[in-house]
């Protein structure tokens, strides 16, 4: 079987239609067209020739041959011959035999010129005909707006998240007993790690909201519970004035907060990679990864400015209260936002074909096969994941502030440069898993983290005294880029990972209990670990085990998931209901 594309006054009106018609015989209410191209003979369609085409689906509506081709991301060219040639628009033109090739399609110019003749590989007669090309290999209009409106939202939950940790050692003298200095300090550690732990269950309750429901839906409810957390966090009463209720009620609002960012993360990946071409899916969510650096970045510098504005005695007794409180005004911002979006086109799809999950938790874990993936992913991808993250930066402030004594508002300067410039590394390292794969970026990161760590905290101790900023900051950003080296690819792998109607839950509970646990407990373990032998680098034991035992588990049982089409689920299923 072949398709011809030429110009020749022979491709009438009638051929032409009859011919699109089997191309585009179906476009259903997301504006997508699927058709399977199975006639036995050669066909031949006509560029020329014809100047609208009305599809029998919706009468009331005229296409321009070149205009719908071009809708379709098509454009006609004339060459030397005095023919057509179709050629595909995504960054530069290039040959529709490259754009059909990833979808099983192989192209052969006929000799003189004058046409292109389609044949199928292997025999197979299916072309998921010109629109899911560009589906696949070109991200949709808007996609910049779908993006900028999740990191926004996941950022904002990232800072609210993280302001309670940046500003632990005030925290810890409004709200607990005074006492042992260090004990307090530890208390407060506790209740900021009590945040993460519950995140596991925040993922598996919004995980199913989000695969019952919509991915919109979800990510939404997760925004307003944690703005509405970190606020009363910004009002509540110290223990000076309500005794034991305080860090009662402290505790819960964590534990809000954590149940909210459960279900964020899973929700915002979920939904840009749902909007993306599978070619570049790692380089578009890379950009939800940036937002938890991101969101510590602005938590910091909103620290900085408030500190400067009402005064270190000031910021002490009230002031810290300012930056929950922006919380409220933020979130609103992001709420508005995100109410602009639409749902996945994905899921809206399946949700179309009647392929979503009715029961998501009990279809993501009910048997073993189901749970073994998520056994690998944890201990081979995420918990090293997250070691190497809170590392490089969260730990990073910690050990700047509690072991080497420096200046709070230095040490916050320093750290945030660091973001800053360590950022991009995300993005990069999210492109390049589209063209060398996910998993040797991965592992290749956590041994990096497991063999630099010492070294690495050695340095920033001997730049400590005397003082020397630039090299710290050089030093983080180094850190940054070795986290970045699996963070930049996870959320790409774990879209890649599971089924669409079960992703949300599915690819959340594992990236949860890695970050939630694994991560969200190393300042705690390592300050305990410090405390414990006076050794101010015993802490990074933890994550160096850590960070090697990932690099083992998942050097040894993961699959590369970069080739994997995530669209061959809800099209598989169109066709499956057609035949």
């Amino acid at each position: 079987m072949r398709l011809d594309v030429c110009e020749s006054r022979t491709c009438g009106n009638a051929a032409f239609r009859e011919q699109l018609d089997l191309v585009l015989h179906r476009i259903d209410d997301t504006g997508y067209g699927h058709g399977d191209l199975a006639a036995p003979e050669a066909l031949t369609i006509g560029i020329t020739g014809v100047s609208t085409y009305r599809h029998a689906a919706f009468p009331g509506r005229d296409y321009g041959t070149l205009h719908h081709l071009a809708r379709s991301g098509v454009s006609s060219a004339g060459n030397a011959g005095g023919c057509h040639a179709i050629e595909q628009r995504f960054v530069a033109l290039v040959s529709v035999a490259v754009v059909l090739a990833k979808v099983g399609v192989e192209v052969n110019r006929a000799r003189g010129g004058c046409s292109q003749r389609l044949s199928l590989v292997g025999g197979v007669s299916k072309i998921s005909a010109m629109e899911n090309a560009t589906e696949r290999e070109r991200a949709p209009r808007g996609i910049w707006r779908v993006i900028a409106a999740s990191t926004a939202g996941t950022m904002i939950e990232w800072y609210d998240f993280f302001i309670f940790g940046a500003l632990a050692t005030i925290i810890s003298t409004h709200f607990y007993p005074s006492g042992s200095a260090t004990a307090s300090f530890l208390k407060t550690l506790a209740t900021f790690a009590v945040g993460f732990a519950v995140r596991p269950l925040g993922a598996l309750f919004f995980g199913r909201v989000g695969d019952l429901v919509g991915r919109k839906f979800a990510f939404l409810a997760t925004l307003l519970i944690m703005g509405g957390s970190t606020a009363a966090i910004g009002i509540l009463p110290g223990y000076e004035r309500i005794g034991i209720a305080a860090p009662i009620i402290l505790v819960i609002l964590r534990l809000l907060q954590g149940l909210a960012l459960g279900g964020e993360y899973g929700g915002a990946a979920v939904y840009v990679a749902e909007h993306v071409p599978d070619s570049r899916r790692g380089f578009y969510t890379s950009f939800i990864q940036t937002t938890a650096t991101i969101g510590l970045f602005v938590s910091l510098i909103v620290i900085l400015i408030t500190r400067r504005v009402t005064g270190e005695t000031a910021f002490a007794e009230w002031g810290w209260r300012v930056p929950f409180l922006l919380s409220i005004a933020l979130v609103v911002i992001s709420f508005y936002i995100r109410m602009q979006l639409g749902e996945s086109p994905l899921f809206a799809k399946l949700k179309a074909q009647g392929g979503s999950s009715r029961a998501p938790i009990r279809e993501s874990f009910n048997t073993w096969p189901k749970w073994k993936v998520v056994l690998i992913i944890l201990f081979g991808v995420t918990a090293g994941q997250a070691v190497t993250w809170y590392t490089s930066q969260f730990y990073a402030l910690f050990f700047l502030q509690t072991a080497l004594k420096v200046p709070t508002e230095q040490a916050y300067g320093m750290v945030a440069m660091a973001l800053l410039l360590g950022t991009p590394f995300f993005v990069l390292f999210g492109h390049l898993s589209d063209r060398i794969g996910r998993k040797k970026i991965m592992m290749a990161g956590n041994l990096l983290g497991a063999l630099s760590y010492f070294v690495l905290y050695r340095g920033i101790a001997a730049a400590a005294e005397p003082l020397n900023p630039p090299l710290i900051v050089a030093i983080i950003v180094l850190q940054i880029a070795i986290a970045a080296m699996i963070t930049g690819p996870v959320a790409a792998f774990l879209v890649e990972s599971f089924p669409a109607k079960v992703r949300y839950t599915s690819m959340s509970l594992p990236y949860h209990f890695g970050n939630g646990w694994f991560g969200g407990f190393l300042p705690l373990i390592a300050t305990a670990l410090v405390a414990r032998t006076g050794n101010i680098y015993a802490g990074l034991w933890y994550p160096v085990a850590i960070a090697l035992m990932t690099f083992i588990v998942g050097s040894i049982t993961l699959r590369e998931t970069r080739e994997r089409r995530i669209w061959d689920e809800v099209e598989d299923a169109a066709g499956t209901d057609r035949s």
